[in-house]
């Protein structure tokens, strides 16, 4: 057995650093507004604030079944650092050999691992130490890379921004002027449009043309989400999808909005943010929005007058709460010594042989586990 194992690589030197929408929600959304909602005593608060800085170790852990082909796995790494997120340490240890790659275009790193045939019980596990912080809505604008932006209006191959996307982008901005209004605009019709459906597998494939031209919208957060980031980028709005994992419980109380189990295999999730000029990159989630209305309770919620729906349909435009870890912003990713199709985004471990790609949502044959737990100073 070739056993490969990496200490903690130090990344930073310091840490201080509505025509598909069931008619009934159509209707209950937009009769009335939440500014116009009377409040409730019991309405509870969803108001996430950047300094609540937090560390956490994420451990992704593979086995797979013995090989009868040469075999390949990708782990993805927290790739994004910015104010809000601090990738620290990456580790791995595993039977095959293991290294860390990047796509050399997106900025994309993952733990890749190789597997000769005859490997008995292929495994590789993963630990990264992230630092998160919630996000409020800026006051003042981000100097960025005028190449950034431009890569934030690019079309790809699930998310176009011609035809029927550009088409409904101008109707749900109509007599919208700036880019806050066209967001807002457009935020809000996504929230009153698409919906929740838990039976879509993992997150959803982000296929939004499809979506929109079967005039089915029901999705999960990489269709929600990808929705509004294709919408923006229709009419001339940097946007762009931020891939990652819920890792603890939500400290505002809501359920569908964190962690509640040490098993964070199934937690990934897909947020949004979009370049506003006067206040940089802004965070956004109408799909999170979509899943409190939708599983929350028990019964689906279809107004965002509703109490319980207010604060998270006002706080999720321009506010993130951080117990959550991003991984990368990148579409249409080719992974490094595939023999595959380029990935419409990289959120889950994969792994492929000489018959293609395993399925990544099906544990029996493609079997893994994320946890993750606070680092207390």
């Amino acid at each position: 057995m070739n056993l490969v194992r990496r200490a903690f690589i130090g990344r930073a030197a310091g840490v201080g650093l509505t025509a598909a929408l069931p008619a009934s929600l159509a209707l209950n959304a937009w009769a009335q507004s939440p500014a116009t909602a009377a409040p409730a005593a019991s309405t509870p608060r969803f108001a996430p604030q950047a300094g609540d800085w937090r560390s956490f170790d994420v451990v992704t852990r593979v086995d797979l079944p013995a090989t009868t082909s040469a075999t390949r796995v990708w782990v993805p790494l927290p790739s994004v650092q910015t104010d809000w997120q601090t990738p620290l340490d990456d580790a791995f240890v595993s039977n095959g050999k293991a290294r860390v790659v990047t796509d050399g275009e997106q900025g994309v790193r993952m733990v890749a691992a190789e597997f000769p045939a005859g490997t008995a019980q292929p495994y590789v596990e993963v630990t990264s130490r992230v630092r998160t912080q919630s996000r409020a809505q800026g006051a003042r604008p981000e100097r960025e890379d005028p190449g950034v932006l431009r890569a934030a209006l690019q079309p790809t191959r699930l998310i176009p921004t011609d035809g029927i996307v550009r088409q409904t982008a101008l109707k749900a901005t109509r007599g919208a002027r700036g880019d806050e209004a066209k967001v807002r605009a457009i935020y809000d019709w996504v929230v009153h449009n698409a919906w929740r459906e838990p039976k879509v597998k993992g997150c959803g494939e982000g296929d939004i043309k499809t979506m929109l031209e079967t005039g089915n919208l029901g999705g999960k957060c990489a269709d929600l989400n990808a929705l509004f980031v294709g919408l923006c980028r229709a009419v001339g709005v940097p946007a762009r999808d931020v891939y990652g994992i819920r890792l603890a419980p939500s400290a505002f109380g809501y359920m569908q909005l964190g962690s509640g189990s040490a098993n964070l295999t199934g937690a990934q999730h897909c947020r949004s943010e979009v370049y506003l000029q006067a206040k940089g990159w802004t965070p956004m989630d109408p799909a999170d929005v979509a899943k409190v209305m939708r599983q929350e309770k028990p019964e689906w919620i279809k107004s965002v007058s509703n109490p319980l729906i207010t604060p998270v349909f006002q706080g999720l435009y321009g506010a993130w709460e951080g117990n959550w870890m991003a991984y990368n912003t990148a579409h249409d990713v080719k992974l490094p010594g595939s023999q595959g199709d380029a990935l419409g985004f990289v959120m889950y471990p994969m792994a492929e042989n000489a018959d293609g790609w395993f399925d990544q949502y099906e544990p029996t044959t493609f079997k893994y586990k994320i946890s993750a737990s606070e680092v207390k100073a």
